[in-house]
């Protein structure tokens, strides 16, 4: 039963989300393993007694050895001749992303899941991770020690290792899943076929790469709070671990800022999305549209009337109000590009930022005829009066720029062409 690695190359885009059904094996639960001959046995007799008695579909054990070099091998093929539903696959290179990578892309059942071999994770949270997955809700789903209703035994340096991470993922890459390294964690074979292959990680930051694509992507991430309790034997270096995770997270970050990420694949409307239907008299994505452009806006508007504020005094009203507003109408304009209106790479950049500059002149000249009209009216105006008109005079040039933005700017780019909100 022992099975060699095998290399996939999957193109084109996602399907609609529908049930699992019609599969020989429903599940292939992966147990990434090394150097673990201690514990393995246990392990995998516990879990297939749970899955035999509780599981209600046909389900698959896969060890994954990843280059042991005490008995683990050994142990891993006496549990493939006993157990008919144990698969023992063994690789040459160590690494717990290489051997999921590899196991998941050589498994046919159509939903993936994964646990250490320490069974941290109390067996009772698998039907509901894996439950949406089936019922073709979610795409991916994750065991969480930071839910609500999670119950968690361990160290205190654990935890503010776990903690601190999270909150780095949180503030650097924008992350809204709760624990990105609990070893508990499952994915629909169609959505791992797209998403494996732009999973540049081989080892522990393998989750983290996994679960920041597939957010960005836009795919639904399934969260189930978990019994955990840490095991004081565990081999995993904290620290050597932790630099690893901080050097991914900066790949990753850089990746996703200068978009070089093909994420497209991913992000093909699965026709249960509500946001991806036509409405009558609603255009597509105007609302997630609306919200990036007011956020890009205050943080645009701000920026304008401190540099405007910072050289009003040595250069004047008026060519203070043209360089604050040229300088933020290039950012801005680069922002919504990315973030509101969802174009990455190069292509056309500067096309964008010249009709960018079209807009931004229409700003201008609201701004400067506010100006003016103040210095029309005599007597002596309040820095707060001035600010108080340009800032009203902005907001008409920003609902003036939304809808030249959207309408001229960006509207040949592929989120018109595709009607998706993504």
């Amino acid at each position: 039963m022992t099975q060699p690695p095998l290399e996939r190359t999957v193109s084109g885009g996602l399907p609609a989300r529908a049930p699992v059904g019609g599969s020989a094996i429903v599940l292939d639960v992966v147990i990434p393993v090394h150097n673990e001959e201690d514990d393995l046995e246990s392990c995998v007799r516990r879990l297939h007694t749970y899955l035999s008695d509780c599981f209600p579909y046909p389900f698959r054990i896969t060890i994954a050895d990843n280059a042991s070099t005490d008995r683990t091998p050994e142990v891993a093929a006496v549990l493939d001749d006993a157990i008919e539903e144990v698969t023992a696959v063994r690789l040459e290179q160590k690494g717990r992303g290489r051997a999921l990578h590899t196991v998941w892309s050589l498994s046919e059942a159509p939903v993936l899941a994964y646990m250490d071999v320490d069974l941290s994770t109390d067996l009772n949270a698998l039907l509901p991770l894996v439950a949406p997955l089936l019922s073709g809700h979610s795409d991916l789903a994750i065991g969480s020690r930071l839910a609500g209703g999670s119950r968690v035994v361990r160290g205190p340096k654990r935890e503010f290792v776990s903690r601190a991470y999270n909150l780095i993922l949180r503030t650097g890459l924008s992350a809204r899943f709760s624990d990105a390294q609990c070893g508990f964690k499952a994915i629909r074979k169609d959505v791992a076929e797209q998403l494996l292959p732009l999973v540049e990680d081989t080892g522990w930051f393998f989750d983290t790469e996994m679960l920041v694509l597939a957010e960005r992507a836009g795919l639904r991430i399934h969260e189930v709070p978990v019994d955990w309790v840490d095991d004081p034997d565990s081999s995993v270096h904290i620290v050597r671990t932790a630099t690893d995770d901080l050097r991914g997270v900066w790949r990753i970050g850089r990746a996703l800022a200068t978009g070089r990420l093909p994420l497209d694949r991913l992000t093909r409307p699965f026709g249960d999305d509500p946001r991806d239907r036509a409405v009558p008299g609603v255009p597509r994505g105007l609302a997630r549209q609306l919200l990036g452009f007011c956020a890009v806006g205050v943080a645009s508007t701000l920026a304008y009337l401190g540099l405007y504020s910072l050289l009003r005094t040595a250069v004047g009203p008026q060519l203070a109000n043209a360089v604050a507003l040229l300088v933020t109408a290039v950012a801005n304009t680069a922002a919504n590009r990315r973030l509101t209106f969802g174009v990455r790479g190069r292509e056309r950049a500067v096309r964008h930022q010249a009709q960018g500059l079209v807009v931004f002149g229409i700003g201008l000249a609201l701004t400067s005829g506010s100006l003016a009209a103040l210095d029309l009216a005599g007597g002596e105006v309040s820095h707060g009066t001035e600010l108080s008109v340009l800032v009203a005079a902005n907001l008409a040039a920003t609902a003036l720029r939304f809808l030249l933005l959207r309408t001229w700017v960006f509207s040949s780019n592929r989120f018109h062409e595709q009607g998706s909100s993504r």
